[in-house]
């Protein structure tokens, strides 16, 4: 459980301090184009370019994509996410 607060609280601070891309499509472009410093994907996440790439760090999200949209504090389902810049947070050591 412990580390779903740490998951929670890091992405919030990237979320309000850095730059963080929502969505599959996204995510993926994300991975393609370089920026990704790190992938989070949901356990139900339909991408596997994302879930099997070695370009990116990726770390699974103990929960499905609503929980995941949830815990990111947005209104929508989140299946996949790209951290572009982490801001103050310490998302890139989990």
């Amino acid at each position: 459980m412990s580390e779903e607060i740490d998951i929670g609280k890091a992405l919030k601070a990237a979320i309000s301090t850095g730059k963080v891309e929502f969505g599959t499509a996204q995510t993926e472009k994300a991975v393609k184009n370089g920026s990704a410093q790190l992938i989070i994907v949901s356990e139900n996440c339909p991408s596997t370019f994302l879930t099997e790439n070695k370009d990116v760090k990726v770390r699974v999200f103990k929960g499905n994509n609503m929980e995941l949209g949830a815990v990111c504090g947005v209104p929508y389902s989140v299946a996949a996410l790209a951290v572009i810049d982490k801001g103050t947070s310490n998302i890139l050591t989990l």
